[in-house]
């Protein structure tokens, strides 16, 4: 039996981080799956004047107090990138390749994912297409797979892809080095559009075309209408009140997900009222 949390807070930028930082004062056992260097965006910001205590600093500087805080808390980033989470009732389901995490309840703080779906990506989204290449490679043994990778990390699962798979092709969103086998065909190309009849059968690209049994999309994150089957989506963004509660019972988001204005100290408030709001539902449970 897996061991089970009473939060899982998925995502590292302030929402996450502040919510995992009132969890732990608030004493709850729970897991924060992210990045160690938290999130990209931060990074590139030049100056943040906006957030109290914190100004002309710039974004580098206010994620390494972030890191000094976690530090001083004793919290760790969790890395693994969370696939799917399901409602199981007295508990939630957390998918992470091949792994499953349980949590009493869930902190969606996921960002907002600023990739456009492709054509015929939705359409297809479990007869081709998905989200997990290692999750799903036993399924293509012997098969044509394409990986459409939106960072670095995607060439992992291409490699382990590429173990059972008869054919794969990579095609990389970003430029640099790629740390791929040998046997992995890597297509500089800009994807346009996923075609099939009762499931896929061929990537376009704006230049060529790629006859394909499956087509993995590897992005920074997943929207949340994916990742949580049933979860509200208004214009975009998780639907929530103002004590950042879903739909869905023990399911609760802060951040970007839930909404403009995309601004870090509107993400942290929010992140804590979401942790506030957790330990209200689990004392009740």
């Amino acid at each position: 039996m897996s061991e089970r949390y009473d939060i899982a807070i998925v995502g590292s930028g302030p929402a996450g981080l502040s919510a995992a930082l009132n969890a732990k004062i608030r004493n709850k056992k729970f897991i924060i799956f992210g990045n160690k260097n938290l999130t990209n965006k931060l990074v590139k910001a030049p100056k943040i004047n906006n957030y109290l205590g914190f100004y002309g600093i710039t974004g580098e500087g206010v994620k390494e107090r972030f890191q000094e805080h976690l530090q001083a808390m004793d919290i760790e980033i969790t890395e693994e990138r969370i696939n799917s989470i399901y409602a199981m009732g007295k508990y939630f389901a957390l998918m992470a390749n091949d792994k499953t995490f349980e949590a009493k309840s869930v902190i969606l703080a996921t960002g907002i994912e600023y990739t456009r779906p492709i054509k015929g990506e939705e359409e297809y989204l479990g007869k081709g297409v998905g989200y997990c290449a290692t999750c799903d490679a036993p399924l293509y043994k012997g098969k044509v797979v394409t990986i459409i990778g939106h960072n670095k990390e995607a060439e992992e699962e291409a490699n382990y892809v590429s173990e059972l798979a008869g054919e794969v092709y990579y095609v990389p969103m970003y430029k640099g080095n790629y740390n791929l086998r040998n046997n992995i065909k890597v297509v500089e190309d800009k994807p346009q559009e996923i075609v099939g009849e009762l499931k896929v059968n061929k990537l376009i690209l704006k230049n060529t075309e790629i006859e394909t049994d499956a087509v993995f999309l590897l992005k920074d994150s997943i929207s949340p209408g994916q990742l949580v089957p049933g979860l509200k989506i208004e214009e975009n963004h998780i639907f929530v009140d103002r004590l950042m509660k879903t739909n869905i019972p023990g399911c609760f988001a802060a951040g970007d997900c839930v909404g403009k204005p995309y601004q870090y100290i509107k993400s942290a408030g929010e992140g804590n009222i979401a942790a506030l709001s957790a330990v209200q539902y689990l004392d009740k449970i």
